[in-house]
């Protein structure tokens, strides 16, 4: 699968957390709060791009979807699918 590291911590409110790990040259975002937990991994191989993004409450999934790009995504598309999805996240969780 490629390297791992040490995921860090983007951002913290109250109550959400939000760490982005580096895997290979994709990406993964854990993002909770209290029982609800977001998820995004974008797997980056020479041949394809693979998204995943769940999202569940407790352990009930409420989304569970992936989505397969027939080239890879560069660095900064991989960023910015990051960006948007953190940044919609955040939206809809001060909704609540």
């Amino acid at each position: 699968m490629g390297l791992f590291t040490a995921p860090f911590v983007v951002w913290a409110a109250e109550d959400l957390h939000i760490e982005i790990t580096k895997k290979g040259l994709g990406k993964e975002v854990v993002i909770t709060q209290g029982a609800r937990e977001w998820f995004m991994l974008i797997e980056v191989t020479p041949e394809n791009s693979v998204v995943l993004r769940q999202e569940k409450e407790h352990d009930r999934y409420l989304v569970d979807e992936s989505e397969t790009h027939d080239r890879p995504m560069t660095a900064g598309e991989v960023d910015a699918a990051l960006t948007d999805y953190v940044n919609s996240v955040k939206a809809r969780a001060t909704k609540k």
